[in-house]
Order: structure tokens, then sequence, then C-alpha cells
């Protein structure tokens, strides 16, 4: 009877004890830290990732992200400054809460600071972004620096009420607008599609044309290259004709000098040789010769005073 009053008491104990003891382990994931409440107050101790121990009843702990994560903000209702309502589906958050930051972010903002400062800002920033901004400004003109506007704000509001909290980038997805504009729209797009199309298809043509301008130029240059090579040996030719035209011309001037200079030499030396022969006995001997060179002598009984001859042919004796 003591015995099984003995083992009794065991399982009671262990029935009691065992939830007790198993209920103060938990763990903490990769990526996470743990914060702890005390009978409501939160505690300033965090834990890293791994299995940890607390007083059951009495504390309870929550996992807290401290690595990058992504908040998706949905269905943002945004009403432009004409007073077209539209919305956009989802917006991306990308951020991250610094873990030596984890105590005071979660003190001042509860678990649910992205709340205040990612899903509450995002709303408030686009209404303000939207009733700012036309419907053609917010669908297109400036959509594009929308998330950098939004990127913007938040990193300002958080640096200032709650620095731990960092704000990586942020995607925004495009707007639903009504149906009626939106084939609006899609018809303007149609429009600048198609005059893009034509506008590409003259920038084609225009290449074209410049490409064979290009062509027909290289061509026509090459012609004058080839051109004004020929020229330029024609020159050369031609150049080296006068050249041997001069040597030829030096070559004969030569010639007919050496010739006049031996002429004058040959009568220099003739008119010297004259000069030496021009003496009296000569020129005396010359007016002899040709005293005699035509005298006739006539023998006979009667010899004529006179000789007179009419032409060639014609001969009278007196």
């Amino acid at each position: 009877m003591e015995d099984a009053l003995i083992y009794a008491a065991i399982a009671f104990v262990v029935a009691v004890l065992f939830p007790l003891l198993t209920g103060g382990v938990h763990t903490i994931s990769e990526g996470h830290v743990g914060v702890y409440y005390h009978g409501g107050e939160l505690s300033s101790t965090i834990t890293e990732p791994g299995i940890h121990l607390l007083m059951p009843f009495l504390t309870t702990h929550f996992q807290v992200q401290v690595s990058v994560q992504t908040d998706e903000v949905r269905n943002v209702p945004c009403g432009t400054s004409g007073g077209v309502m539209i919305y956009f589906d989802k917006i991306e958050v990308v951020n991250k809460l610094r873990k030596d930051s984890v105590y005071e972010t979660i003190k001042n903002y509860s678990l649910n600071y992205d709340h205040t400062w990612i899903y509450d800002k995002i709303h408030s920033e686009i209404n303000q972004f939207c009733s700012q901004h036309t419907l053609q400004e917010v669908f297109i003109d400036l959509f594009e620096t929308l998330d950098e506007n939004l990127v913007d704000a938040l990193r300002k509001d958080c640096e200032k009420w709650a620095p731990g909290i960092e704000i990586l980038s942020i995607r925004v997805t495009k707007p639903r607008i009504p149906v009626n504009i939106k084939k609006n729209y899609e018809e303007i797009e149609t429009a600048k599609t198609e005059y893009l199309i034509v506008k590409e298809n003259q920038k084609v043509k225009i290449q074209e044309a410049e490409t064979y301008k290009k062509q027909e130029l290289i061509k026509v240059n090459s012609k004058l290259e080839v051109r004004k090579i020929e020229l330029e040996k024609a020159i050369k030719e031609m150049e080296n004709q006068l050249k041997i035209a001069k040597i030829e011309d030096e070559m004969y001037l030569n010639k007919t000098k050496s010739e006049i200079d031996a002429e004058y030499y040959s009568n220099v030396v003739e008119l010297e040789t004259l000069n030496e022969m021009l003496t009296e006995n000569y020129i005396n001997f010359q007016a002899i010769d040709a005293l005699t060179t035509n005298l006739k002598l006539y023998l006979g009984e009667s010899i004529p005073k006179y000789y007179l001859q009419k032409n060639k042919n014609s001969k009278v004796l007196l």
C-alpha cells in the first residue's frame, strides 16, 4: 500500500513538474534574437540563436528578426489631386532591424514596430504623394521616382525616431486605375508604340542613307585617290621627260658649242697661217699667177690686135 502511494506521488510530481520544466525550454532561430517579458515588462536581456531556459508562466519570449526582411504593404489607396482613386496592389519594403537596437525599438514601438514605421508610413507617404500630383504624374511621369522618394522619406523619419530600423530599398508596383482610364492610357501607349516604331524605321532609313552616302563617298574618294596617283605618276613621267630633254638640250648645246669652238679655233689657226704666209713675195706671186691664169698665146703669121668675145659660142678675131 505504501509503495502504491509512493508511485502515485512520483507520478503526480512528474505530471506537474515536467510541463513546468519543459515549458521553460525554448529555441531562437538563426537570423533572430529572443526578447522577454517578465510579468508584462520588457526585459533588457536579448538572447542569440540557440536553446534557452525561462521561468514558465511568469516569463514569455518572442523571436525578433534581425536579418534582412521584406515587408509587403498591399492594397494602398491613393487619391490624386484630380480626384481619381487608384490603388497600389503591392509595395515591398526591404528593411533590417539592427541587433544592438532591438531593445530600444521594441520598448518604444512594441513588437509591431514595422506597422508604425513601415506599413503606416507607406500609407501616409503614398497619400501625400498622390494628393499633390495628377493621375498622369502618378501613373506615368513621376512613377519612376516614387520608390526613391519613399526610401528617402522612410529613412529620414527612421533615422530621427527609430534609428535601429534600416530601410534598404522599396519596390513599387504599377498602380491599379479605373478600367475606362486604363483603356485610354493603353490607347495612348499603343499610339506611342506605333510612333516609336515609325520613328525607329525612319532612323533605320536615315542610317541606311547615311551608310549608302558613306559608301559612295568612299568609292569617290577611292577613285580620286587612284586618279591622284595616276596624275602624280604622269607628272613624274613628264618631269623625267623634261629632265631628259633638258639633258639632251645641254648635250646638244655643248656639242654645238664644241663644234663652234673647234671651227673658230680652225679659222683662227688658218687666219694665223695666212697671216704668216701673207708676205710681199707671196703677194707678188699671187698677182703674177692671177695675170697669167687667163693668158693665151697665139702663134702664126698674122696675129690679131684685138680679141672680142660676144658670148661663149661666138668669138671674133680682129
